[in-house]
């Protein structure tokens, strides 16, 4: 290990060893550590999976599993060590707190570096910090929750998050509180070679209502990176949960993250997702309808490039009676990328009542680029109702030929037509959100017109 006041650096690999060894910089209880010895065996003994987009590329002996860019913590930006507000600045977070923002989180490599909760979130009881703080500060309520979403033993890389988690964020909103405005983090990769493992978990109090943003990019390295974090969110009876998402990773990151809420009684989450970058990305939000009149929206866009795999979709259980969920999937794929949707439906014996719609569509800009639909739906009661539309096309040449009969050249009109086809979802996002999601698709799009 080489370490400096500021900066610390995990040799490459992973073994005992180097889980103790985060565990031991972090200065965590016992239950923590064993927490991430027992996932770590979960990590070993799990198989890498077997169906999907092909993971061969990944050496997990080639990453490093912590890097710290510096210890410093602080609530003034202006204290920040030069290099990381350069990056920052650029991303326009400084602009974006100011402007729109109740609290902002922005995590840089392992560690989280920038946190500012405003005092009146605080006055409401809110609780909102990085998840390594959380542990400190709050460990009864993180050994309640956490793992209990996501087993540690779900599948490989929840198991290697668990075993090397760190940083994220953690929410802790009470019993009939509304969080006046949305909070933030924001998250990057700044290190050829790098694993970033960041746990998020957000508990909402029965009546609670909170809206969560993150954003999350990666310089482009000639060596692959992995990002696989774990999302963790329960709401309560009568919570409402907003957890909105837009990735934008390098397209040398494998993106295989596991996100997962319960929705307890009159209960109601959803996702907002939206993926542009990364070389393969895996990402199901799911939702598991625990009480009676629960409800789901989960909506994902997915922008697949040349070189590019987007495997995104969702996945609902419904367990309870008149239970709700709708899925609005949106896919383009161009210079040869593949867009996929992968999503499962499943209604269990006793869910009577219970519906479920799925729409998914995919818009394909050449011949190169390819887009699938890899649905399941398990319906165990009688009483229920699952619905499924999908569909694959091409730009529309009457469209085409109209915007550019109005005087619109052949990029822009292909590009009218794209963000109209997404325009539903980017509604959806928060305005600065939108208009960087908009921003990211043209960009995306330069060159697409052959």
């Amino acid at each position: 290990m080489q370490a400096t006041d500021e900066e610390i650096r995990l040799r490459k690999g992973l073994d005992e060893n180097i889980v103790r060894e985060i565990s031991k910089i972090k200065n965590e209880p016992e239950w923590m550590l064993d927490f991430r010895l027992k996932a770590y065996k979960y990590f070993k003994d799990r198989p890498m999976p077997a169906w999907g987009p092909d993971l061969s590329g990944i050496d997990f002996n080639s990453l490093s599993y912590f890097v710290r860019e510096t210890s410093k913590k602080t609530s003034r930006w202006e204290d920040l060590p030069e290099n990381i507000r350069q990056i920052y600045d650029k991303l326009g977070i400084p602009e974006a707190e100011k402007k729109f923002l109740g609290g902002t989180e922005a995590m840089f490599e392992s560690e989280v570096v920038y946190n500012r909760v405003k005092k009146e979130l605080e006055d409401l009881g809110i609780i909102f910090c990085d998840t390594d703080t959380a542990v400190q500060k709050y460990p009864e309520i993180v050994k309640q929750y956490i793992g209990k979403v996501v087993s540690p033993n779900d599948n490989k890389f929840a198991a290697l998050n668990s075993a090397v988690w760190s940083g994220g964020s953690f929410v802790f909103v009470p019993k009939g509180v509304k969080v006046p405005m949305p909070l933030q983090a924001y998250f990057r990769i700044n290190t050829s070679e790098m694993g970033q493992f960041e746990r998020t978990l957000i508990i909402a109090e029965e009546g609670a209502d909170v809206e969560y943003i993150e954003g999350c990019s990666a310089v482009m390295y000639s060596k692959a990176s992995l990002h696989a974090a774990v999302v963790e969110v329960i709401a309560k009876k009568n919570a409402h949960v907003k957890y909105t998402t837009l990735q934008n990773w390098s397209n040398n990151v494998y993106n295989l993250v596991t996100k997962r809420s319960f929705a307890d009684e009159n209960a109601y989450v959803e996702w907002v997702d939206a993926n542009i970058g990364s070389k393969v990305n895996m990402k199901y939000p799911s939702v598991y309808l625990r009480g009676e009149n629960a409800r789901a929206r989960i909506l994902s866009i997915a922008l697949a490039n040349s070189g590019q795999i987007q495997d995104a979709g969702s996945k609902v259980v419904h367990m309870a009676p008149n239970t709700f969920s709708t899925i609005t999937s949106k896919s383009i794929a161009l210079n040869g990328g593949k867009a996929n949707y992968r999503g499962l439906v499943r209604i269990m014996k006793g869910a009577e009542g219970s519906k479920s719609t799925v729409k998914c569509s995919t818009l394909l800009l050449d011949e190169k680029s390819t887009g699938d639909t890899y649905p399941y739906t398990e319906n165990n009661e009688k009483n229920a109702v699952t619905t499924h539309e999908a569909f694959v096309g091409k730009i529309n040449e009457d469209q085409l030929f109209y915007l550019m009969s109005r005087g619109l050249n052949e990029e822009e009109a292909i590009n009218t037509i794209v963000l109209g086809f997404i325009n539903e979802m980017v509604e959806d996002l928060p305005m600065e959100y939108a208009l960087e999601f908009n921003r990211l698709i043209k960009i995306n799009m330069e060159g697409a017109v052959a």
